[in-house]
């Protein structure tokens, strides 16, 4: 039951924060503009926006066939005519952009800016626009409409766009169901607090407050503040209700994973592929944590079912039924360092998404084709969540004990290349290369709807 305390304004809120569209609509895209007109034409055509801007209030009339959310860049806020007084008032990392961060988040080698896709990390993307659908047909003819508005408008162009699609049973191109958990926020997902919030001693869990993913509201720090000092925000109106989001384009290379893991298995446990594959990830395929069943999946898992996500790792310090290492272990460590999990819950990101491409057929030889994920995920923070993750976290293995090793999936790929599987005796498992390569990506701020009516009226201060 959401705490009376919290009241979240979901009318003011944009619907893709706290809702997951995922499982509800089967096609999205993701089109960046540019902005190539004075400020004023701009706003105008903002403006026009704002009317099919999807909220997070409830759904009265069940689902809308199609939906429409929209982010901007530091870029994009100065070519919408906000001032330079107020672009500095958001945080540092979002106005200096993911690509001149690459360095510190790995992207390095292969997944350098350099080889980034035209359009993305260079300084051209201003405005995201996010449209789901639940049919083809109408996620046609929502870009048809969205193209058209452009081109009335003038001084707009798509400067990289990415179409995506639901894979049959909700899963990734490596085979993993995904996207199912994400943290419980103290006022809209209570229910989701098992496994989804901030560990107790008792055993319980409760939600998260709403402010470590949307701005305006108190945060972790501030919860129990009685004067509820909110954190530190964009100068207002551009603060209440907003969020910064990150937007990366993971390549996946499912042909080198199969043959990895394939190769690895004929030395590992009588050749258990699959055992193997869900060390890595810390899942077994279907979702079922390792932690709770190491040795085969539960055949009754649901992994939308309460308390899914409710299993912790102190009864596994040492590993040796989910990997230190694993994947999911990494990105979200719950109480496996201590002190209750205090060290962890601030770092917690809400992770949405969708895979593009085609899958590759299994036992089909690599085709070469461009599929993968779009990764997006939701914080307060930039730095504090989804750097602090990819940096300490997935690259850094010293807070785990696993000195040089970094993330399987996701690490960058100097240091060791290895993973090591807790084991007796342990199994030590190296990539040829990484499985995972980033083609791009974003930082950007999501606004709230009141927000969004002043940067069109040119408000903001």
């Amino acid at each position: 039951m959401a705490d009376a305390r919290v009241h979240i304004d979901l009318r003011d809120l944009q619907g893709d924060i706290l809702r997951a569209y995922g499982n509800d609509y089967d096609h999205t895209s993701y089109a960046f503009v540019k902005i190539t007109c004075p400020p004023e034409q701009a706003r105008a055509w903002f403006s026009g926006l704002l009317d099919h801007v999807t909220t997070a209030e409830p759904w009265k009339d069940g689902k809308p066939v199609t939906t429409l959310n929209v982010a901007v860049t530091a870029a994009g806020l100065k070519a919408l005519g906000v001032s330079d007084e107020v672009v500095a008032s958001f945080s540092a990392e979002f106005r200096e952009g993911m690509s001149s961060r690459a360095e510190r988040l790995g992207d390095t080698g292969v997944s350098d800016p350099g080889a980034w896709e035209r359009g993305l990390g260079d300084g051209s993307a201003h405005v995201l626009l996010t449209i789901n659908a639940q049919e083809a047909e109408d996620h046609r003819r929502a870009l048809g409409l969205m193209r058209a508005a452009m081109d009335d408008a003038g001084g707009l162009e798509i400067v990289f766009q990415q179409d995506t699609a639901l894979l049959t049973g909700a899963r990734e191109h490596f085979g993993y169901a995904d996207g199912f958990a994400q943290p419980a926020v103290q006022g809209a997902s209570d229910d989701k607090a098992p496994g989804g919030g901030v560990p107790e001693e008792d055993g319980r869990w409760r939600a998260l407050a709403p402010g470590e993913f949307v701005l305006g509201y108190p945060d972790e720090d501030t919860r129990d503040d009685p004067k509820r000092t909110l954190p530190n925000a964009p100068a207002d109106p551009l603060g209440k209700s907003g969020t910064y989001m990150v937007w990366r384009k993971l390549y996946q290379d499912v042909a080198l994973w199969r043959r990895v893991m394939a190769d690895a298995a004929e030395l590992y446990q009588a050749g258990d592929e699959h055992k193997l594959a869900a060390k890595v990830v810390g899942r077994w395929t279907d979702g079922t944590p390792l932690v709770t069943h190491p040795d085969k999946p539960d055949p009754d898992f649901d992994a939308t079912a309460r308390g899914a996500n409710d299993f912790r790792y102190s009864s596994d310090s040492d590993g040796m039924r989910c990997p230190l290492g694993s994947h999911i272990r990494r990105s979200n460590p719950r109480d496996a360092l201590g002190f209750q999990g205090a060290l962890t819950f601030r770092h917690r990101m809400i992770r949405r998404g969708m895979p593009y491409g085609d899958p590759l057929p299994d036992g089909k030889p690599d085709d070469r084709a461009d599929r993968g994920l779009v990764f997006v995920s939701f914080q307060a923070s930039i730095s504090r969540q989804f750097e602090a993750v990819q940096m300490q976290w997935l690259n850094d293995g010293n807070i785990f004990g696993l000195g040089h090793d970094k993330d399987f999936l996701l690490g960058d790929p100097e240091g060791t290349g290895k993973m090591t599987i807790q084991g007796r005796p342990p199994f030590f498992l190296a990539p040829m290369e990484a499985v995972v390569k980033t083609r791009g990506g974003e930082y950007l701020f999501v606004p709230g709807v009141s927000a969004l009516a002043a940067i069109a009226d040119g408000t903001t201060g």
